[in-house]
């Protein structure tokens, strides 16, 4: 796998702030940056992505669609307990 190297250049505040969240993450810049970046990257295609529907299978997508919603019992389940973090 090859890689690439990302040089930027940051203010003393943004510095600070940076080591500030690096260690209370418990990590080095370098793997908080990384991380960051991708992450934010990741969410950022996932926001803008399109979806397209062939038109062979637009009338079949409707019909899924235009169903009515089933109860799924292991779902209502889930629903009904509180989050981990609450927990």
């Amino acid at each position: 796998m090859s890689s690439s190297v990302l040089s930027i250049r940051l203010s003393e505040q943004d510095w600070a702030l940076l080591e500030a969240a690096c260690s209370q993450a418990r990590t080095n810049v370098r793997d908080f940056v990384r991380r960051s970046a991708v992450e934010a990257a990741q969410l950022e295609v996932l926001k803008r992505r399109v979806i397209t529907i062939p038109a062979k299978d637009w009338e079949r997508f409707g019909a899924c669609a235009a169903k009515p919603a089933r109860e799924i019992p292991d779902l209502q389940d889930l629903a009904r307990r509180p989050p981990t973090w609450r927990r």
